[in-house]
């Protein structure tokens, strides 16, 4: 399976494959602990961040899963507002994003989200891509289906999926 080292971007973002450096600047991002009233848990210290990208950057230890993490650089600004990822097995990507509060609302996530999403298909033979999406999130929601995903019947840790069937 490919492994997607290379950086790609959107019309505003760089899309920057996840490093263990990144995690002093986005403990900052991901600081507002109103991020987590969806996903659960609290924000992490960086020295917490950094073990968790470590981690995450060393891969999973299942050969036959990919773990894809980008963070967003917002171009102008030069700063970091935000990740996304893909979990890649048995031709199914499982995507997600963030971006930290204080650069919502300005349609980064949607932007990245259709980016991360075109690049999974694009690198990876999956025949879907899934989301899980918080029934009360609406925000995520729409994100969600602005990249392309429909909600589905099936819920997963209370969560709902979303789902795009990728035609080939």
């Amino acid at each position: 399976m490919p492994h997607p080292t290379q950086s790609f971007a959107t019309a505003r973002l760089d899309l920057l494959p996840l490093r263990a450096e990144h995690a002093e600047e986005m403990a900052g991002v991901l600081s507002d602990p109103a991020l987590h009233t969806f996903i659960g848990g609290e924000p992490d210290s960086p020295r917490a961040l950094r073990a968790r990208y470590e981690r995450l950057v060393a891969g999973s230890p299942d050969p036959g899963v990919l773990w894809c993490n980008w963070v967003l650089r917002e171009r102008e600004a030069g700063c970091l507002v935000g990740t996304v990822q893909a979990t890649v097995s048995d031709g199914t990507a499982e995507v997600a994003w963030v971006v930290g509060t204080p650069w919502q609302g300005r349609g980064y996530a949607v932007e990245a989200a259709r980016a991360l999403v075109q690049h999974v298909i694009r690198t990876f033979p999956v025949h879907a891509v899934v989301a899980h999406v918080h029934p009360g999130h609406h925000a995520s929601a729409a994100v969600a289906a602005a990249a392309g995903l429909t909600p589905t019947d099936e819920l997963h840790d209370g969560e709902i999926r979303w789902k795009l069937t990728v035609h080939r």
